[in-house]
């Protein structure tokens, strides 16, 4: 049998590591039946002596799979509450950086007319001492006057479109009256008259 030492040097993690390959010629090796891959024992796999068996659950994971079926609709409900609040903040957040980029390039004038409309509102809540009523329609009355002396323009198409929103109100709020008057009142009157009470 004609053998053959070789050195062989691995990888650069392996440099240090040497072996010894122990070859022979063909002529004195027996003859073999050859074997393909998927026969050898390396990749086969015992079908029926293999099963899956589980552990059994441990005391912490049965408490922590229990709170998590007890907050499921908790964190359920807060997903979707998030999921619907999510465009609203983000327009929010989109006006508050419109509104910093406007006040950090603001037209000339801007801030001393805003301190005179802020000023207005103090004055109408020093003024609306006593009453929650004059807490509610001094200050906001004050500010909107001061406003509109400083933009009369925007002050009018406001007062037309509140103008417009009062007046659907105001005839919202008589069908509603009209139709409760019609239903307890008149119904009360026909029974005064109806013939058993007479």
């Amino acid at each position: 049998m004609f053998k053959v030492i070789q050195r062989f040097v691995g990888p650069a993690s392996l440099s240090l590591l040497t072996f010894k390959v122990y070859a022979s010629s063909k002529k004195d090796s027996p003859h073999k039946d050859t074997v393909k891959v998927n026969e050898l024992s390396l990749y086969s796999v015992p079908e029926d002596q293999s099963k899956y068996v589980e552990e059994p659950r441990t005391q912490l994971e049965e408490s922590i799979s229990h709170l998590r079926h007890y907050c499921e609709p908790y964190t359920s409900w807060c997903q979707e509450k998030y999921s619907q609040n999510k465009p609203k903040m983000q327009s929010l957040v989109q006006w508050g950086l419109d509104s910093y980029e406007y006040l950090q390039n603001a037209p000339p004038g801007f801030f001393p007319r805003l301190g005179v409309i802020g000023f207005a509102g103090v004055v109408g809540l020093v003024l609306a001492r006593g009453s929650k009523i004059k807490k509610l329609v001094y200050p906001p009355g004050f500010m909107g006057f001061a406003a509109s002396l400083y933009y009369p323009q925007h002050a009018i198409v406001f007062v037309q479109v509140s103008g417009e929103k009062l007046y659907d109100w105001g005839l919202r709020g008589y069908i509603v009256i009209e139709d409760l008057w019609k239903e307890n009142f008149q119904k009360s009157g026909n029974v005064k008259n109806s013939p058993g009470n007479k």
